[in-house]
């Protein structure tokens, strides 16, 4: 498939999604909460759009790991000898 065959792993991904996701819903809640003053429907609120929004962000991040624009062309696309190396001299 297409959406999937990115430079980043899947796991990556979904660590990223899960992170933002968590931050996000954490910005709902208390948004929720000034706007209503009620826990329980800031709860409600914040907890719905946890899933979709996730899901959402996977599927956005997958995407863009397909398309090159704005990204270092000296990087190679898949883990061969060039990032190998690259990650060597990035961590000492």
């Amino acid at each position: 498939m297409l959406l999937f065959r990115g430079r980043e792993a899947h796991s990556r991904s979904l660590a990223k999604a899960i992170s933002w996701r968590t931050l996000g819903s954490i910005d709902t809640f208390v948004l929720s909460y000034l706007f209503t003053a009620n826990v329980k429907a800031a709860g409600a609120i914040a907890g719905t759009e946890v899933l979709t929004k996730m899901l959402l962000y996977y599927l956005h991040e997958r995407a863009w790991s397909r398309i090159s624009w704005g990204m270092d062309k000296g990087t190679p696309a898949k883990g061969g000898p060039e990032q190998n190396e690259s990650i060597i001299s990035d961590h000492g």
